[in-house]
């Protein structure tokens, strides 16, 4: 197992809330990290129909067969266990007593605000940053190949390349959890919505548009979103509010949570494709956004992104909140720095004024310096400096 960064915040958890949940994507290692994190304590999966069957139809029996706690894999399987682990919790009155797991934002998010509000706390495991993986000395040495393999654990534990490993992903996951969300009986039209989706990572989001070209109704794109971002395929970064005088776009965009995914879906069979792809800075501005929300999330901290665009095109590729300024930050893919890259970041400085904090540029390349006042990093430094 590769260590993960977000396993002395599990540790940190368990010494002050009775019960802790982990929730990801699937395969992103999360049952992996509990069972490492409670090696002491029975493990329970509830995708198994014998587990799920007995906790959904005698739950205090189950509870009384972990006494002492135990890991509790893909709970949003039985929803009314909430409330007995809540009584029995409170009746029990020892911390971490439970670590809980879930790959569903549906079911599991309201059944545990709803029955164990106060507590549980809550870790948000994604898959492996790049800091995990050179610290395990496993990174991809090159950025192609980084943002061709991605995160997932199972890509760097087995020997199968990402166009082998990624189909039985989809295939075994996705759909299964489409079925059981949403019901959806045509699975072609809903892989043809989400390629559709990885071919517009890093814009805005037009559910009419994205609708009509995968031959769906608008509100049926917008429950299909919602299903990608509560199985943590996908997110959606928002405008922020400061208008600056200006005239702001409202629509949040669209960004997947895995490059290594968004280069399978996109088609792309090998690394060297990205080169010269036409969506290469897409998949390098997806790269970069996902692994800051992976080291805020690794440090418990909810990531507040947000990007900055008026109506004359004037942007901001991604504003970070911090101690009551902005981060804005530039994303080039480019190796090579050139003035074009600051331009957007200098016409922001003008219009925030002290609201700026820290202006950033990360490209492609491999420098770090600053320069005029804004602070380059290469993309090897993206997951390793402080933002805060």
């Amino acid at each position: 197992m590769i260590p993960r960064a977000a396993e002395s915040l599990v540790k940190e958890f368990l010494r002050g809330f009775p019960i802790v949940t982990v929730t990801g994507p699937r395969q992103s290692g999360k049952t992996t990290l509990a069972c490492k994190v409670m090696a002491d304590r029975p493990h329970r999966s509830l995708e198994d129909p014998d587990v799920r069957a007995l906790a959904v139809d005698d739950p205090r029996g189950f509870l009384s067969q972990l006494p002492n706690g135990a890991v509790l894999d893909e709970v949003q399987r039985a929803p009314d266990l909430f409330s007995y682990l809540q009584t029995h919790v409170d009746k029990d009155g020892r911390m971490g007593l439970f670590l809980l797991t879930g790959s569903q934002q549906f079911g599991l998010m309201s059944g545990i605000s709803q029955s164990l509000a106060g507590r549980s706390a809550f870790v948000e495991l994604l898959p492996l940053s790049r800091n995990e993986l050179e610290a395990e000395g496993v990174a991809p040495a090159e950025l192609d190949k980084c943002m061709y393999t991605g995160g997932y654990p199972a890509l760097y534990h087995c020997p199968l390349v990402p166009r082998q490993w990624f189909p039985a992903y989809v295939t075994a996951y996705v759909e299964r959890d489409v079925r059981r969300l949403l019901n959806v009986q045509d699975l072609d039209t809903f892989q043809r919505f989400v390629r559709l989706c990885a071919g517009r990572s890093g814009q805005l989001l037009n559910l009419s548009t994205l609708a009509n070209d995968c031959g769906v109704t608008h509100n049926t794109a917008k429950a299909w979103i919602s299903v990608l971002e509560a199985s943590y395929l996908v997110f959606l970064l928002r405008p922020h509010h400061a208008s600056f005088n200006k005239r702001l776009i409202k629509s949040p965009k669209l960004y997947f949570l895995d490059t290594g995914l968004l280069c399978w879906l996109l088609g792309i069979q090998e690394p060297g494709q990205l080169e010269a792809h036409p969506l290469r800075g897409a998949v390098f501005e997806t790269f970069v956004i996902s692994e800051l929300r992976k080291a805020f999330f690794n440090r418990g901290e909810p990531p507040m992104f947000y990007f900055w665009r008026d109506s004359n095109g004037n942007e901001v590729d991604l504003l970070i909140e911090s101690g009551g300024g902005l981060i804005p930050i530039e994303i080039k893919s480019g190796q090579t720095l050139n003035r074009d890259f600051f331009t957007g970041l200098e016409r922001w400085n003008a219009l925030a004024g002290s609201m700026a904090r820290n202006p950033t540029l990360i490209y492609g390349g491999d420098e770090v310096q600053e320069r005029r006042g804004i602070r380059v990093l290469g993309w090897r430094q993206v997951g390793s400096v402080g933002w805060g």
